[in-house]
């Protein structure tokens, strides 16, 4: 117990020196020891690298997750070290949605059946986007958010010794400048005390205060030139992340360019299917009429230059059957003229 009173007086009284310290500093009646040039641009990328290491790691895990509520339920999940929920991604809701939506107008017309097509491949985009959170957590944020709670944390821990240990060399010098004033060898006399030996002991103290800075700063100094190292990791994983990423937006280009190739092909096989006893709807929109004029009912795109791509609502004249394809009309806008599916179009005159 009298061990733990006398460490306590003693930190009490660093705790006091160390505050007249900066408080002397600030006032400008003591000097402080100033670290080289180096050091100092160290401490600054130290800084620089923090602080942008935070920005960056924040506005992915946004970008990952725009959902801020479930980015602070991770958050808890992985300080109490559980696994995190398996939530549907909103391309994933959207595919159930279309799908739903799709049984209900009927599989079996047009719009029904092209509803749940998309409906599964939005679905199927959204374990896409999963699999890459999760290459892109693994590559990416996890790295970064080991080296702000491992490293930097250690190297700011250190940095806070290597301040307090120049407080207290700066508290030493200082006392040393009073022991070998003359005020102070007065004061010193005054109290009984022999001037010689306290600047002795005061030479000591510094003595000892430097060699423990000078420990303390050569630590904090390799910690932070191990920072060029880090940005290294960094750049490897910056390349991993920007891999996933190339890789899940080329899947998912590759997965739309098949799905509307298939919706495409679907529409072609519906209008070059053989005539039903019933008549079709190009037949009663159309009729046989070889002439006319007629509104786009939608966006038709050219399959080759012998087709006239169409923009919806516009009107074009319909300038005679095409003999290969009772399906297709010639058409003609301006001087542009091609053929067109009869269904795209709704005759006006």
């Amino acid at each position: 117990m009298d061990f733990n009173v006398k460490k306590l007086v003693g930190e009490a009284g660093t705790a006091i020196s160390r505050l007249v310290q900066l408080t002397e500093e600030k006032l400008g009646t003591s000097e402080r020891t100033e670290l080289d040039s180096h050091f100092e641009n160290l401490l600054e990328r130290s800084d620089a690298t923090k602080m942008w290491t935070e920005k960056l790691l924040k506005n992915t895990e946004a970008v990952l997750t725009p959902n801020p509520g479930y980015r602070v339920e991770d958050f808890l999940f992985e300080k109490i070290e559980k696994k995190r929920p398996n939530r549907l991604t909103n391309l994933e809701y959207l595919g159930l949605d279309m799908m739903e939506a799709g049984n209900v107008f009927g599989s079996s017309s047009p719009y029904g059946s092209a509803l749940i097509k998309v409906g599964q491949i939005e679905q199927k985009l959204g374990t896409t986007e999963r699999e890459y959170i999760g290459a892109v957590n693994q590559s990416y944020i996890m790295p970064l958010r080991k080296f702000l709670d491992g490293e930097m944390k250690t190297i700011m821990k250190e940095r806070s010794i290597l301040e307090n240990k120049r407080i207290d060399l700066d508290s030493c010098k200082n006392k040393l400048r009073k022991a070998r004033s003359i005020q102070g060898q007065q004061a010193a006399q005054k109290d009984g005390l022999n001037p010689q030996v306290v600047m002795e002991q005061a030479e000591r103290e510094l003595r000892l205060a430097q060699a423990e800075f000078d420990r303390q700063a050569e630590i904090t100094r390799l910690l932070l030139e191990g920072i060029s190292s880090s940005h290294a990791s960094h750049l490897r994983c910056l390349h991993e992340m920007v891999q996933a990423q190339a890789n899940y937006h080329a899947q998912c280009h590759t997965i739309m360019q098949s799905l509307a190739t298939e919706l495409a092909n679907a529409s072609l096989g519906k209008s070059s299917a053989p005539a039903a006893p019933q008549p079709s709807v190009a037949t009663m929109v159309l009729g046989n009429e070889p002439r006319g004029k007629a509104r786009v009912l939608c966006d038709y795109q050219a399959n080759d230059s012998t087709e006239l791509s169409l923009m919806a609502d516009e009107v074009v004249v319909m300038v005679d059957d095409d003999p290969a394809d009772a399906e297709y009309v010639i058409a003609q806008r301006g001087s542009q003229r091609g053929k067109v599916p009869r269904v795209f179009l709704e005759i006006i005159s």
